[in-house]
């Protein structure tokens, strides 16, 4: 199986479309304009960036307020040009994608101010043909869901609700391998960016401090026995300070775990980051070593157990998680039960 995945292709030319009440843009590369205000150490003329960048200096000046009207804070002086101040925390396709260190998980990134549901954008692009390492991200959602169709809280602003479609050559029966590899993606990441100390809880819950602060979708399009498509969703509880009453005692963030706010960008970086290793060597079949990574995050392994399926419960005690990404429920002595799908309430 091939362990390097099929590049998107070469950059696709920027489009903005408006639907009421949500924008949308989608582009591979950042912005010129913005790149090189980052780069600059203080102001940089109108007619350096034209002339630098090839354009008009209407064209810079375009840009300019278009990434003011963003949320760009940059300072304009007559005699000295442009300098940026500040960038704003939002998941603009210009924040992920500048800096970002990716070979095919690059977008293009279509950004919403609010979306329904990522996912769901996710399977319409995909069914459309778009490549894989398509990215969709919002800032608010207004029917998230979790697994079992669960709702997912997703106030604008504060987390982390995106999707990725992932086109891998695969039979369905991998997609939990496929979960199980992302949560370790998410818990890594959560390391390196935010310093905190994840738990993974069976199949697809992220932990701090025994509470939960990020969830896994996963939904997949099959045609006769391999994978059509893939679209990876997460959900990550950024700089919530409260919760609906009902999850209150069950939901955490990562400024209430850690006590200071994050931007959301650089974390959804990471995660893209180390999701790509991670995939490229799940294609090359190294499943198993990754697995073992997974069991050291893993606080279910050696506890007693209730998984829910449908009406039914199971317990006993979670013994293992088997290679194909089940879990093994011991549930009586030299009795052990096979679980690929659930949840575990208590």
């Amino acid at each position: 199986m091939n362990s390097n995945p099929k590049n998107p292709g070469s950059p696709r030319s920027r489009t903005k479309t408006n639907f009421p009440g949500i924008s949308i843009t989608s582009t591979p590369p950042a912005d010129p304009v913005l790149q090189a205000l980052k780069a600059a150490a203080g102001f940089t003329s109108g007619e350096t960036l034209a002339a630098r960048l090839g354009l008009s200096r209407m064209a810079v000046w375009k840009r300019i307020n278009r990434l003011k009207a963003l949320g760009y804070v940059i300072e304009g002086s007559p005699r000295l040009g442009y300098r940026l101040l500040e960038a704003p925390d939002k998941l603009l396709p210009e924040e992920i994608v500048h800096g970002l260190q990716t070979q095919f998980l690059r977008g293009p990134v279509h950004y919403f101010e609010s979306l329904p549901s990522t996912n769901d954008r996710a399977k319409e692009l995909a069914a459309a043909g778009a490549p894989e390492g398509t990215l969709v991200v919002a800032e608010g959602q207004s029917a998230g869901r979790g697994r079992l169709g669960r709702q997912w809280e997703s106030p604008p602003g504060l987390g982390l609700y995106v999707s990725l479609l992932l086109r891998p050559p695969l039979p369905p029966h991998e997609l939990p391998q496929i979960t199980l590899t992302t949560a370790v993606a998410v818990a890594r990441a959560l390391e390196r960016a935010a310093g905190a100390a994840p738990e993974i809880k069976w199949p697809n819950d992220l932990l701090l401090a025994g509470k939960k602060v990020g969830g896994i979708l996963t939904e997949m399009e099959t045609e006769s026995d391999q994978i059509r498509y893939l679209v990876v969703g997460l959900g990550l509880n950024v700089n919530n300070r409260e919760f609906p009453e009902e999850i209150a005692g069950t939901a955490t963030s990562l400024a209430l775990a850690l006590g200071r706010s994050f931007v959301r960008a650089p974390l959804l970086q990471t995660w893209l980051e180390e999701f790509e290793g991670l995939y490229q060597r799940f294609l090359a079949r190294q499943f198993p070593a990754i697995l073992e990574e997974w069991k050291r995050y893993a606080v279910t392994l050696g506890t007693r157990v209730t998984v829910r399926q449908g009406p039914a419960l199971i317990r006993g005690l979670a013994r293992d998680v088997a290679p194909d990404g089940s879990l093994l429920i011991e549930t009586a002595p030299g009795e052990v039960v096979r679980v690929t799908s659930g949840e575990i309430v208590s």
